[in-house]
């Protein structure tokens, strides 16, 4: 058991900072997000979509990456 505060994956807590305020895709074990994160915290982190905060904690998430814009 980690103590509270504690950071489980020191390297995705990092590259997900480097992310704040990009639109991002995540993907957790039960589906996939789209939107732009808002805020990185030890525990979880804030995907904004449609200006509304999803709060999706660190443990759940599978992968993630920068969302691609298609030009028409």
């Amino acid at each position: 058991m980690t103590k509270m505060g504690s950071i489980s994956n020191p390297y995705l807590y990092e590259t997900l900072n480097m992310m704040i305020g990009q639109a991002i895709v995540v993907q957790t074990e039960k589906n996939i997000q789209q939107g732009e994160l808002a805020s990185v915290l030890p525990d979880h982190i804030v995907v904004e979509i449609s200006r509304t905060p999803f709060f999706i904690r660190m443990e759940e998430i599978v992968w993630v990456t920068l969302a691609t814009v298609k030009n028409k």
